[in-house]
């Protein structure tokens, strides 16, 4: 699985713009799958059979988008503006590479130099909108040669192995649930499940809202990464979750009451399997979940997510331990969601 992270992970897929991923995904599970659909909004919505059928719809979603940038403005002299697509905290962004459109065009983000910068400006952080992207290039018709207004563009996408079993990547939230999805799909399942790949997520978990009303699911696991802050700087509860605490299985979020009686299922099934798992310390965060519970006349819905640290940033980091976990105790939810819900 982890083989299929890193790949997942080097693919550039800012939210709005997941083709490559999508395409990828498809790729791999074809040969396993029973039906895939693409849907209007792009949504990749996998269904395979398996040992049995439980007469209940039950379904696991990620998302494929990443969060990144896209193109607003050229200047006169050649400068691409910029906007974030998604939740970035502009302090990541300076001085950062990005890669922009299909033929991934590379810039780097810059600002003011520190020779030209005030005193009383050191201690702001700049905004975006001061915020500039040299493509290398000293007119704005030779940048339009190379860009477009409505561009995205993405991180560094370099993939590394570090440290005491710790994985950095872009995107690892949410590559990873669709790295857990795309390996269960190659197994035998015990039960028929969809997958649904969605799009979108981090600019309003837009596309799970699609694909829960085609799918129709009584149930359903979101599979995610979440937002570790086990820093030196942080104190307390503060610290949210921390990577190599295990698996993070919410009963909370900012979009989402999850169903306290599957919250239960899942946190026993970690511990009757010798998953290790944590909760969140606070109430931070949303996922598709809330689109998917808030679908039709409502779904019972759960999730499981890997913490990661610097999530939404070049540099995100998670425990290769947690992933693997993350994976195990998807597969036991399929392996004991039929006597949950009968």
């Amino acid at each position: 699985m982890l083989s299929t992270l890193k790949t997942l992970c080097a693919l550039d897929g800012v939210t709005g713009n997941e083709d490559k991923v999508r395409e990828y995904i498809k790729a791999q599970v074809e040969p396993y799958a029973d039906e895939i659909i693409t849907d209007a909004m792009g949504n990749l919505i996998v269904f395979k059979k398996g040992k049995k059928s439980i007469g209940k719809t039950v379904m696991l979603a990620a998302h494929m988008d990443e969060v990144g940038i896209m193109v607003t403005h050229v200047t006169d002299d050649g400068y691409v503006k910029f906007a974030a697509a998604g939740g970035i905290d502009r302090r990541v962004l300076i001085g950062k590479e990005v890669f922009i459109g299909d033929d991934r065009v590379y810039g780097v983000i810059g600002n003011k130099a520190i020779h030209l910068v005030k005193p009383e400006e050191r201690t702001k952080i700049p905004k975006v909108d001061d915020m500039y992207i040299d493509i290398g290039v000293n007119t704005k018709e030779d940048a339009l040669k190379l860009v477009s207004l409505g561009d995205t563009g993405a991180f560094d996408n370099s993939v590394y192995e570090y440290g005491n079993g710790m994985l950095k990547a872009k995107a690892i939230d949410d590559r990873v649930g669709c790295a857990v999805m795309v390996e269960l799909i190659k197994k035998e399942l015990p039960i028929d499940c969809w997958f649904a790949f969605t799009v979108q997520e981090e600019v309003g978990t837009r596309g799970a809202f699609g694909a829960a009303f085609r799918v129709k699911p009584d149930v359903c696991l979101v599979v995610e990464g979440t937002t570790a802050a086990d820093l030196p700087s942080v104190q307390g509860v503060k610290k949210v979750c921390a990577p190599k605490k295990g698996v993070v299985i919410p009963f909370m979020d900012r979009g989402t009451i999850y169903d306290k009686n599957l919250y239960k299922f899942v946190t026993k099934l970690a511990d009757d399997n010798g998953i290790k798992w944590q909760v969140k310390s606070m109430i931070a965060g949303g996922t598709d979940a809330q689109a998917v519970q808030r679908s039709r006349a409502g779904v019972r819905t759960v999730g499981i997510a890997a913490a990661i640290r610097n999530i939404h940033s070049p540099a995100s980091t998670a425990s290769i331990e947690d992933i693997k976990g993350l994976y195990t105790l998807a597969q036991r939810f399929l392996e004991n969601i039929e006597a949950e819900l009968n």
